[in-house]
């Protein structure tokens, strides 16, 4: 079989950006009310009510497509009253059955053949999903756990190494962590009328900047990151990590430079700008609310050191500690929010999603429409030497305006059962299960 993909103009990554197959016919049988799976027949006859509909503009099948696809797979548990429509696809694996906030169980796909060949052995994985880390130590202890990947802390990073039956490998990600601060609401919330609000000019430039200047990055690497790995350094762009090719050409003219040196120099800037309109600030800070991710030690340690040091230049820090952090961070009542991106793809446009302003996860209400321009002209195919340019003058721009920082690169560790085979941890997300057909005892 072969597929032929006419683009309207030169795209970058067109490789990556192609389409992948979808199963359009449970769509079709969910948005009928079916709820077993079909013949070969009835399935051919709902693919091509599906086309039929597409190429006619149907709405009204069409709408009730789109509901099944926004709607259906929302679901919280898997067991025998589930549609197995749900679970109709190309991969090497299916779901089998899930229990909320505990575990989903997946088994393999007898009729898999559209990728690389299964040549592991195994039938059958369960995710476990667990609060923190300690739980996941102690299972892998007893034997119940084969694999496990988190945020290393040293304390857990210890344990593992004391667990005889496993092998633990360090590397980096392409993960990094970021604090952001709120420039506007997201759409649909309520307006944001904080300190660091876009509408109140330079006063409010001046305190992000005096945020910003007073994060302790050097310390949270020094004391939370170069014990796991030594190599990574404070992060300097958001868009290239150390090591990239282009990175050293970035961080020289994309506007960190404004936030390096000591912290006693930069805690000098800081209070400075801040005492333009709190000159008390020192005894009675400037209030900052935060959204903090729960459950996660190094980011309660990274929290801490934050709210020391920004103390000292006349911010004081209020963490809501939440465990259900990512879905609240579009809330208008934070005014500044920390925690990791991660990256699934070195697509050339990068980051769309977040640095755009129409972006789906730019939940600090970021609208730099000459950002939005360079971002549009990183979707045709350019030179090496031209995409650095236009990183440097995005990342220019949120450098300026004192929106966002990049803190560090995060390392990695990953705990593995000496008996299990094939494991291979990559920076990219899906960091773990991206060669699964390779496990097997």
């Amino acid at each position: 079989m072969s597929l032929t993909i006419r683009y309207k103009g030169k795209l970058a990554d067109w490789d990556v950006y192609g389409p992948g197959p979808s199963p359009v016919h449970t769509l079709i049988l969910l948005s009928e009310g079916k709820k077993a799976l079909g013949t070969v027949a009835e399935n051919e006859a709902a693919r091509k009510r599906f086309l039929d509909a597409y190429e006619d503009k149907n709405t009204t099948v069409l709408k009730a497509i789109a509901k099944v696809w926004s709607e259906d797979y929302n679901i919280t548990s898997v067991d025998a009253s589930t549609s197995p429509l749900l679970f109709v696809g190309n991969g090497g694996f299916t779901v089998k059955s899930a229990v909320t906030n505990q575990s989903v169980t997946l088994v393999e796909n007898p009729r898999y053949n559209s990728g690389p060949k299964m040549s592991g052995s195994i039938d059958t994985i369960v995710f476990k999903f667990l609060s923190d880390g300690n739980p996941a130590i102690q299972a892998l202890s007893n034997g119940e756990l084969d694999l496990y990947s988190g945020q290393p802390t040293a304390d857990s990073v210890a344990a593992l190494k004391k667990i005889s039956s496993v092998n633990v490998v360090g590397g980096k990600g392409a993960t990094y962590e970021h604090w952001d601060l709120r420039l506007s609401a997201f759409p649909g919330e309520p307006e944001y009328n904080g300190i660091f609000a876009a509408k109140y000019g330079q006063r409010s430039l001046d305190l992000r900047r005096a945020f910003l200047l007073g994060l302790p990055r050097q310390e949270i690497v020094e004391k939370l990151i170069k014990p796991f790995n030594p190599d990574l350094p404070v992060l300097r762009s958001w868009t290239v990590m150390p090591g990239e090719d282009i990175y050293e050409q970035v961080i020289r003219s994309n506007g960190s430079q404004f936030f390096e040196g000591t912290q006693d120099q930069l805690n000098k800037r800081a209070i400075a700008l801040v005492k333009k309109y709190y000159p008390d600030a020192l005894k009675n800070p400037v209030k900052v609310n935060v959204i903090v991710p729960g459950n996660n030690p190094r980011r309660a340690d990274e929290f801490a050191l934050a709210k020391a040091n920004l103390r000292k230049v006349g911010f004081d820090l209020v963490g809501d500690v939440r465990a259900d952090w990512g879905s609240n961070l579009m809330k208008s009542q934070y005014d500044a929010s920390f925690f990791g991106w991660s990256a699934s793809s070195v697509v050339q446009p990068r980051l769309t999603t977040i640095f755009k302003s129409t972006g789906t996860q730019n939940y600090m209400g970021w609208n730099f429409p000459q950002v939005d321009k360079i971002y549009d002209a990183l979707s045709s195919p350019l030179s090496r030497t031209v995409v650095a340019q236009r990183y440097i003058s995005a990342e220019r721009v949120f450098f300026e305006n004192a929106t966002t920082l990049p803190v560090f690169q995060f390392p990695t560790v990953t705990a593995v059962n000496k008996d299990l085979k094939g494991i291979k941890p990559a920076p990219l997300n899906p960091n773990l299960v991206w060669n699964y057909w390779e496990w097997s005892y």
